[in-house]
């Protein structure tokens, strides 16, 4: 292939890296490559990883989907980086090297340390700085807990020999050989130490959660300059030119740049965005106020929630009760339950994410019966993400509608992830919903936004009003049931979700 100007991606998820190489301008997908890594719980509700297994991984998929394009590395114009996000590392500054395991996003260790911050009300400065809630979910806490339990980490922390970063400043710190410690605005907005208002970190935030500054990346656009990757890695030195966490790239790659519009991506977790525009709305119904991307400087907004458990629901399936063989089995196997016989599972494997935000609730499933099977908890599973979505539209409605600039109700959500390939899922998302639910498509809208950004950077791609011009549908799924239905199946989901709360209201 003699492909000139390609673009590389990196998507560094929860549970496998990917590495996507795409065409401009158009951004049609070349090769893929992915590799899973292993998942760590050292303790109940406690999740890990290894970050060189999250290095060698990304470093081993790019070179991969270069290999399977027959791509040599001086053909690509640049490197675009998506990451999950909240996910902690913290390395020696003159070796390169993490000083503990990484802790992921879904890690709710700190959770006591959370309920007593929230118990000195300190929640509404935090707020008002950051857009988020005192969970254990953010970086914050797990920054500080690393430093008071790791020998000697604080100390050198001070002294401004660590470095902390979220996935994507770890492997831009080895990607360009040390050169360049530095995020991006998405991913800074979700450590609970940055004023997404003043886009800086906040000094009082790094006082309240005990963070020294000398730890922290630079911050800057989603879509700029962030150095070469060394030349030994790859075969060539490629510009790296953008980042963003996951669920903002995948925001872009859904070319939700109008206010109004949202995008929800259900991989591990599922996280629904609503494009707010160059004004943050503060929600009254405990979803995250948060930067969607940051062009030129200037910042664009979102409300978010998230939901810790979907993917993850159908890998306990397969993995914890063995009764699929592959996550693709799960729309099948539910198809052949009775909805007269419905199960609700809430999964709050790691406690409940937005709207509800309980860290100490853990996962229940009602409604059984002797006859109870595999295909109703198959259907229970499936059925709990849609669930768990309309919560997040709800809310989202409610503060987009209050807010000022509201022009009126969300008419669409745009799906992407790996379980928006599962047709009986996404009919009943739009069932439950009862709105039109549009999948893309390009499904890997993650690395298509990290993409989007680089190309955009390197002058290969458009602006946003160009690249949204060129969003193509693959299917709608519209609601098919009857309102009484409805009403009944989602009455039912918020009776077992009481149940399950920690504090049950």
């Amino acid at each position: 292939m003699t492909t000139q100007g390609a673009i590389l991606a990196l998507d560094q998820g929860t549970t496998s890296t990917r590495a996507i190489l795409f065409r401009p301008p158009a951004l049609e997908p070349l090769a893929v490559a992915q590799e899973e890594f292993p998942q760590h719980y050292p303790a109940p509700g406690w999740v890990e990883h290894d970050a060189e297994d999250l290095w060698r991984t990304a470093l081993s998929t790019l070179r991969g989907a270069l290999a399977k394009a027959g791509l040599a590395a001086g053909a690509v114009a640049a490197l675009g980086i998506a990451n999950q996000r909240e996910t902690v590392v913290i390395w020696d500054r003159a070796t390169g090297r993490p000083i503990h395991n990484a802790i992921v996003w879904q890690d709710r260790r700190t959770a006591r340390a959370c309920a007593e911050l929230r118990r000195g009300g300190h929640a509404g400065a935090v707020a008002a700085s950051t857009g988020l809630l005192i969970d254990p979910y953010f970086s914050a806490t797990k920054i500080a807990w690393l430093l008071d339990h790791v020998e000697g980490a604080r100390a050198a922390a001070e002294a401004g020999r660590l470095a902390f970063g979220t996935v994507d400043s770890f492997l831009l710190w080895r990607l360009t050989g040390g050169r360049v410690h530095a995020t991006d605005a998405t991913n800074a907005a979700r450590t609970l130490l940055y004023d997404i208002h003043a886009g800086r970190w906040d000094p009082a935030m790094l006082d309240l959660f005990r963070v020294p500054a000398a730890l922290l990346p630079e911050v800057r656009d989603c879509a700029t300059e962030f150095g070469h990757t060394e030349p030994g890695l790859l075969g060539a030195a490629i510009p790296i030119r953008g980042i963003a966490g996951d669920q903002q790239a995948a925001t872009i790659g859904q070319a939700c740049f109008t206010p109004g519009m949202v995008k929800s991506t259900y991989g591990t977790g599922c996280f629904a965005l609503l494009n707010t525009g160059a004004e943050p709305v503060r929600s009254g119904h405990r979803l995250l106020t948060t930067i969607a991307y940051q062009f030129h400087g200037r910042r664009a907004y979102a409300l978010e929630g998230a939901i810790f458990v979907a993917g993850a629901a159908v890998q306990w399936l397969r993995d914890g009760l063995g009764l699929i063989r592959a996550a693709a089995e799960s729309g099948e196997l539910a198809a052949r339950s009775e909805a007269a016989r419905r199960l609700y599972m809430v999964p709050a494997f790691v406690g409940l994410g937005a709207p509800h935000w309980d860290a100490e609730a853990r996962g229940a499933v009602f409604g059984l019966t002797r006859d109870s099977g595999p295909a109703d908890f198959a259907r229970a599973a499936l059925e709990s993400i849609g669930y768990q979505t309309r919560d997040l539209i709800e809310a989202m409605h409610a503060d987009w509608a209050a807010s000022q600039t509201a022009p009126g109700e969300i008419p669409v959500l745009r799906v992407d992830g790996g379980l928006a390939a599962s047709d009986w899922t996404m009919q009943f998302l739009a069932d439950v919903l009862d709105a039109p639910v549009d999948r893309p498509a390009v499904q890997e809208t993650t690395a298509l936004g990290a993409a989007y950004l680089a190309g955009l950077q390197s002058g290969l791609c458009p602006e946003p009003e160009g690249f949204a011009a060129g969003w193509r549908l693959e299917r709608r799924f519209t609601p098919d049931m009857p309102a009484r239905a409805r009403a009944a199946a989602y009455a039912g989901w918020k009776d077992a979700v009481r149940r399950t709360l920690s504090s049950p209201g």
